[in-house]
This record gives C-alpha cells, sequence and structure tokens, in this order.
C-alpha cells in the first residue's frame, strides 16, 4: 500500500539504513523542509520503501523533485520504487524531476520514464539555502544533470 507518510521515525528508519545519514541530519530535513511531502510504500503497516517530492521549478516549469528515494535492503528489488513514482505521477500534474546520483541510476530512471534531461542551474527551489544544501548533494556523477518524467 502505498500513502503519506508523516511518521518521523518511520522516515528515519529506512532512510538512515540506505544513506547512513544520521537521525540529527534527517529530522533536520523533515523539520525544516518547507515544500514537500514525502509518500512511501507500506508492507504490514511498515514503510519498507519511501521518497519526498519536493515542490520546485525546472527551467521555470512547475515540477516536482524526487529527493531521498530508497528501499529498506530487505526489499530491495521488488519495484517499490518504481511504483512510487507512478503514483507521484498519477497523484500530480505536474512533471517528476530528480538528479541521479550515478551513472546506473540513470538507466534506472530512464526506463521508467525520465527520457528528458536539463542542467541542474535551471532547478529551484523556494527553501532555505540549508534545505537546498541536502537537495543538491549526494550526487557521484561528473556533470551532474536533472532528470525530467513528464
Amino acid at each position: 500500500m502505498i500513502n503519506y507518510c508523516n511518521k518521523k521515525e518511520d522516515i528515519v528508519s529506512v532512510w538512515s539504513e540506505v544513506f547512513k545519514d544520521t537521525e540529527e541530519e534527517i529530522l533536520f530535513f523533515i523539520d525544516n523542509l518547507q515544500h514537500g511531502k514525502c509518500i512511501a510504500y507500506y508492507l504490514d503497516d511498515k514503510v519498507v520503501s519511501m521518497l519526498y517530492l519536493v515542490d520546485c521549478r525546472i527551467n521555470n516549469r512547475v515540477s516536482r523533485y524526487i529527493y531521498a528515494a530508497c528501499t529498506s535492503k530487505d526489499f530491495e528489488g521488488r519495484g517499490f520504487i518504481t511504483e512510487l513514482i507512478n503514483y507521484a505521477s498519477e497523484i500530480d500534474s505536474t512533471c517528476l524531476c530528480l538528479i541521479p546520483a550515478n551513472e546506473s541510476l540513470i538507466d534506472f530512471y530512464g526506463q521508467r520514464g525520465f527520457n528528458h534531461t536539463e542542467s541542474i542551474d535551471l532547478l529551484e527551489f523556494d527553501e532555505t539555502d540549508e534545505i537546498k544544501e541536502y537537495l543538491f548533494e549526494g550526487f557521484e556523477l561528473d556533470k551532474p544533470i536533472v532528470m525530467i518524467k513528464e
């Protein structure tokens, strides 16, 4: 089942396992994000996969930025991120975008309909500078790009 997730402990549990961020760092993001929400995949009332949808503009077009997309290690490979992306596409008529962290994720997201790219210089958020730092970090690409699903 997919639903919005507001329980901080559920978000911290999956996020910290996958990305190795501290609880303090994750809670700072959750508590200070102004224009975003978390959707999660639940199995037996437990969050096993999640992602944030953050309001943004890409090339002056209203969009939702996918951030912190992750699945608990025990549940990887079951298509939960794909289902979350599809759900996000269905509930909102705006386009989705993201910055892939590495080369393998370019192929992964390309197969899920993120077929258009733009420069990260065209990506804008109405968030504090501290939150923007979170949103623009975590990628290993020499030339980061924004991938868009329309």
